[in-house]
């Protein structure tokens, strides 16, 4: 009988307060493509650190093709060709494609380094994938689908055995997730072993083999994925049934006789988008929809003073305004939680009780100090209120999953008591759970009286939450849909044609 490509035995990994993986056991076959699941904080992602040599374990075993194997670190793992996709992109931006494909894998010849062969294998492995950048591009010109492929490149490079895909499609549009899907198909038919981390369960019924659920740091079961439905892996993923898709679970609290918010003819300074009209009620959850290239994101960005708008006017409760900076729509009321969580949401170096009132410094201050005491008192009430796990101050923000990070992004914007909440992919990359507890959280801000703008890819999302929907193309608004007459190909039919 074949040896499994990977055997995890009683793997268990803790950190200061909190077990992450507790004797974790199963195996992978040689060949397949297995899926790992669970929610926010299950583990997933500590498994697979734990396996590339990011820290190591506390206690049990991993072998590779019966070989008892530890990396001292992910360098180690890479020369023994084991590669992680990851879902934050990791490259050097002021580097050419070529430079950070062979970074710390540089040729040389009689001792100096080889930039014309270095190119030549660039070109070579980015014709396999069907990429149509240069080598000598930079990396910060590329799109984030190209940045992805690059990542892919590497495991090429190094002839990969394993590679480790974490979130992979999060910021991809259809057509680069049908390359990706194609690429790993391709993989797997040599023989390649992939993880495969994915909280969209339309990507793990289509590409995966297999798929092993973790929950709560603990092993639960693996299930060949021919054999078992949605509603049972939900299940398992988070120890009880939850819907599989959003939805309302209590009245509309839209007033249309109460505009909050008005926007007429706005434009980007930038050119990504013009002539943008469209109107915000109290207690009303406005959905924006629109391909990738839409200019949903950066209409947002403008309405809150992240970039600037060329023209235009925008009306708070009947008074124009112009907010030309952040602080101009933190001090009219507006609160921006962004897309890119990681990198805008919050400071990764700080913990839940300084992201949670940074947005708020002015509230806690005691003459010219800021108190921690204050702070504090205030991230243990709001962490309440968004049910934030765990509800700790002093515990920091990087170190949370990503739904409780999110989390901490809401109560830090609640703790400046904004009545309008724009929330830009609010359940990018959590899993269904905390996406369901995100859901629950709209519909207490506008029971509380706030109004809400909702930007998603997701469509079932969008038809789930929205009183209406505002549908973008190519940087202007095409159609608005009300509730109860809209259907995902009545949305993707806007989004397309216009």
């Amino acid at each position: 009988m074949e040896q499994p490509m990977i055997s995890f035995r009683g793997v268990s990994k803790s950190f200061p307060g909190q077990v992450a993986l507790d004797a974790v056991s199963f195996e992978v076959e040689k060949g397949e493509i297995h899926a790992l699941l669970g929610e926010n904080g299950a583990g997933k992602s500590t498994l697979l650190n734990v396996f590339h040599g990011v820290f190591p374990p506390t206690s049990g075993e991993m072998f590779i093709e019966g070989v008892k194997t530890t990396f001292a670190d992910t360098h180690e793992a890479l020369m023994a060709g084991i590669v992680k996709v990851h879902q934050e992109i990791n490259m050097v931006p002021e580097m050419t494609v070529w430079e950070n494909l062979f970074l710390g894998l540089e040729k040389r010849r009689f001792g100096f380094i080889n930039k014309r062969a270095m190119i030549e294998e660039t070109r070579r492995h980015l014709s396999v994938l069907k990429c149509d950048f240069s080598p000598t591009a930079r990396a910060n010109t590329l799109s984030v689908g190209q940045k992805q492929m690059l990542q892919v490149a590497k495991a090429l490079l190094i002839n990969a055995r394993i590679i480790s895909f974490d979130e992979p499609t999060s910021s991809l549009s259809s057509k680069e997730t049908e390359t990706l899907f194609g690429i790993i198909r391709d993989l797997k038919a040599k023989g390649i072993t992939i993880f495969y981390i994915s909280h969209k369960l339309d990507e793990i019924f289509e590409l995966c083999d297999r798929a092993t659920v973790l929950r709560d740091g603990g092993y639960i079961n693996t299930f060949a994925v021919a054999d078992i439905d949605r509603q049972t892996l939900i299940k398992n993923m988070v120890g009880r049934d939850v819907a599989m898709f959003a939805a309302r679970h209590r009245p509309s609290r839209a007033d249309y006789s109460r505009p909050v918010l008005e926007i007429e003819g706005l434009a980007s300074e930038a050119g990504d988008f013009s002539d943008v009209d469209f109107t915000l009620h109290h207690g009303e959850i406005l959905g924006f929809f629109g391909l990738v290239g839409a200019g949903r994101t950066e209409v947002m960005r403008a309405i809150f003073g992240a970039d600037r708008a060329s023209r235009g006017t925008m009306r708070l409760k009947g008074r124009q305004i112009a907010n030309r900076h952040p602080a101009h729509g933190v001090e009219n009321g507006i609160a921006l939680i962004p897309e890119n969580r990681k990198e805008q949401g919050f400071a990764a170096n700080l913990s839940n009780s300084d992201n949670i009132a940074l947005a708020s410094l002015r509230k806690f201050r005691k003459g010219p100090f800021v108190t921690s005491a204050g702070k504090r008192r205030n991230a243990l009430i709001r962490g309440e209120s968004v049910r934030l796990y765990p509800n700790d101050p002093a515990f920091h923000t990087r170190n949370l999953s990503g739904g409780n990070a999110q989390k901490v992004i809401v109560a830090k914007w609640l703790s400046t008591e904004a009545d309008i909440m724009i929330l830009d992919e609010p359940t990018k990359g959590i899993d269904v759970a905390a996406k369901a507890e995100i859901y629950s959280l709209m519909e207490d801000m506008v029971e509380e009286g706030k109004s809400i703008i909702m930007v998603s890819s997701e469509m079932p999302e969008l038809i789930g939450m929205s009183d209406r929907i505002i549908v973008m193309r190519e940087g202007r608004v095409v159609a608005e849909v009300g509730r109860g007459n809209c259907d995902e190909h009545t949305l993707l039919t806007y989004a397309v044609e216009g």
